[in-house]
Order: structure tokens, then sequence, then C-alpha cells
């Protein structure tokens, strides 16, 4: 029995240790598809049979586009099914997708499940920080195509592996409330920054660039893609070109969207800023709803490639959710077709 004990005790060390390695080695400049694929394997081998049943699909299967940010119904390993153990290698896999910025938002999105919970009055069912699903997609490998995807309320990333790259998208990061205004932690303004720096953004326009820039006057009730398998808007690009911006604002903007890109390890940020650089004059600042804060607003940022998408309108105002949106490579698409392209010829 002491030697069952021992080993037991020694099993539940060596993952933490595990976790805690992957966690500091995500931080720092390394490959993201390598950590991705190490995190991952450790993760399912720590896992039962039935476990494993819940936790991965194959490749191929239509679960792998069914993203949702609501609290509704989903599937793969929840959290609170996991042993500590394996809740730690779990966190270690959504570690190695995430920069610290991005890891520390996912971990305080899903603690806002304890204060919606007592706001709410909620039994704890609905309201449940461990309610948050491991899937994966496929054999994690380095030579293989797979993905994953770590998803809950207000909290969707999914990852798309082949060939030694990551494609990122979508990437969605939520927060109810916006600002914790009551209780022991108020104060709490998880994604102040995207709004600050976007109503920063437009406030530095001079009054003609914001009648172009401003394209309703009532802010759209959700963001427009919403969670479509492929993001798309009708219609040319609205909103201020940069090519009608100054030098400083256009650094705004270079900075807000640096902010999007710093979710992610710092190889994948660089992908997202690439993206910005390569787009040029080619992109546009678009605002919805009134400028003051407190007031119901949204603000888009387009390129011919990539979206961001930010609305903070639901919950009198106190609600926010924000998305990174790749047209031609959401769910790693492009990436996709690509490798087979090169390897099943």
């Amino acid at each position: 029995m002491k030697v069952l004990v021992s080993r037991g005790v020694a099993l539940r060390g060596a993952c933490i240790v595990a976790s805690v390695v992957l966690l500091t080695a995500a931080y720092q400049r390394t490959s993201a598809p390598a950590m991705m694929t190490k995190a991952a394997n450790q993760f399912l081998d720590s896992l039962t049979d039935d476990q494993k049943k819940q936790a991965m699909f194959a490749m191929d299967d239509a679960e792998r586009e069914n993203w949702f940010f609501t609290p509704v119904p989903r599937k793969g390993l929840a959290m609170r099914d996991m042993t500590p153990a394996q809740q730690h290698l779990a966190t270690a896999l959504l570690s190695a997708g995430l920069s610290q910025q991005g890891f520390i938002k996912a971990q305080t999105i899903m603690s806002l499940e304890d204060v919606l919970r007592i706001m709410e009055k909620d039994d704890g069912e609905r309201r449940n920080p461990g309610k948050y699903y491991v899937s994966i997609f496929g054999k994690p490998s380095d030579s293989a195509t797979w993905g994953y995807r770590v998803e809950g309320h207000h909290l969707s990333q999914n990852y798309t592996v082949a060939n030694g790259h990551v494609v990122d998208a979508p990437s969605f990061f939520g927060s109810n409330p916006g600002e914790v205004r009551e209780g022991p932690r108020k104060g709490v303004r998880l994604l102040g920054m995207e709004e600050d720096m976007g109503r920063e953004l437009l406030n530095a326009l001079d009054a003609g660039q914001k009648k172009t820039a401003i394209i309703a006057t009532d802010a759209y009730k959700e963001i427009l893609t919403s969670n479509a398998k492929r993001a798309s808007l009708e219609g040319k690009p609205q909103g201020l070109p940069v090519s009608k911006m100054t030098k400083a604002q256009v650094q705004r903007l270079t900075d807000l969207l640096d902010v999007y890109a710093g979710n992610v390890p710092e190889q994948m940020a660089e992908a997202r800023m690439a993206m910005v650089k390569q787009a040029g004059r080619d992109l546009y600042f678009a605002w919805a709803g009134v400028a003051e804060r407190g007031g119901p607003h949204y603000y888009r940022i387009q390129s011919p490639t990539f979206l961001v998408e930010y609305d903070n309108t639901q919950n009198n105002n106190n609600h926010v959710h924000t998305v990174w949106r790749d047209f031609a490579n959401d769910f790693g698409q492009d990436l996709m077709k690509q490798h087979y392209d090169s390897n099943h010829r």
C-alpha cells in the first residue's frame, strides 16, 4: 500500500512539474507547433480510454468548425471531469497556444464565471469555471496535420498545426462583466486596453475623419461575424482607410492591433503583425455607436486577409466580445490545402 501511495504522489508531482515546464516554455521563443504537440500528447497520455473518447475527434470531423462563445452544451472533455493532474496538463496545452498576456486573459475569463454565479444567484451549473472543454482533432505529431480547441463561455481558441506551422483562428476572448463593479474583485477590467485604445484612436481623428470612420450611430448588438465557420462581411470595407490617417494615427492603430496580436506566442504574434504590414494602406478602421465611455459601442479593423471585431453593448454596455478572424485561414483551411498539395499530390 505504501508503494502504491508513493507512486501516486510521484505521478501527480511529475504531472505538476511537466505543466509548470510547459507553462514557462510557452512564454519563451520556442517552436509553437512543437510545444503544442508535446503538450497535447502529454495531456492525452494522462487520460483514461473513456476520457479519450470524449476528447478526441477525427481531423475531418465537422465538430472541428463547430465553435461557440456562449454558454451552450459542448463536446470535448470538460475541465470539471478531469483529475487535478489532468487539469494541470490541459492548462499547459492552453498556455502553449497563448502568450503570457493571452493566458492571463483566458484564466481570468474562466474565473469570471464565479462572479456571474454570484451576480445571477446561479446554482453553479450554468456558471461554472469547470465547464471549459478540451478537444483534440487528429493525432498530435510533428509531421501530421492536427488541431485542438479550448473553449467555454467567452473563450474559444482554435488551432490547426501542419508542416511546422500553426494557424490560430478563430480566436475569441470575451468578458462579462466587462468591468466588475462590486464585490471583492471590484475594478477588474479584463479587456480594458482593447476598449480604451480603440476609443483613443477614434478621438484622435478630426471631424472629417470621424464622419468617415463612424459607420453607424447605433452600435451593433453583436460582432457581425458571430460564430460563423467562415468570416465574411458583405460589400466593400467600410470606415476610415489607413491612407487617410496621419502617421500618429496609423501608429495608434498599429498599437491597437499589437494588443490583439500579443495574445499568442511571439512567433504567432509576428505572423499576425506581418499580415498587418502586408495590408499596408488597405486597412480600415470603423466605429459604430457612441464615443463616450459607458455607452454602447462597436469597432472593427478590416484588411483583405484578417478581421478584428469588438463590441460592448449587452448588459448595460458592460459585456465585451472580441475576435480575431483570418478570412482565408480560419480553422487552417489554407494551411491544410498547402499541406495536402505538397504531401498528397
